[in-house]
C-alpha cells in the first residue's frame, strides 16, 4: 500500500472512529443527570480516571507502539 493510500485510510477510520467516541463519550455525560441516575463521587471518580487514563494511553502509542490496554470497564467493590 503506498503512503498515500495509507494516509487516505488513516484519516477515513480516524474521522469514523474520533466521531463514534464522541457521541460515546456524549452518551456517558448523559449518565450525570441525577434525575434519571444515581451515583456517588467514588462512580464519578472511577469512570473519569479510567478515561483519562485511556487518554494518556491513546496519546503514548503515537510516540510508541506495544502498550498494554484494558478493553473492560468495571466498578471497584
Amino acid at each position: 500500500m503506498n503512503a498515500n493510500k495509507k494516509m487516505d485510510k488513516f484519516e477515513e477510520l480516524a474521522e469514523k472512529r474520533v466521531s463514534d467516541t464522541l457521541k460515546k463519550l456524549q452518551l456517558i455525560g448523559n449518565l450525570a443527570n441525577k434525575n434519571n441516575y444515581e451515583y456517588t463521587d467514588a462512580h464519578v471518580k472511577q469512570i473519569i480516571d479510567t478515561l483519562e487514563s485511556e487518554i494518556k494511553t491513546l496519546k503514548n502509542r503515537f510516540i510508541e507502539e506495544n502498550k498494554e490496554r484494558k478493553t473492560e470497564f468495571k466498578f471497584h467493590k
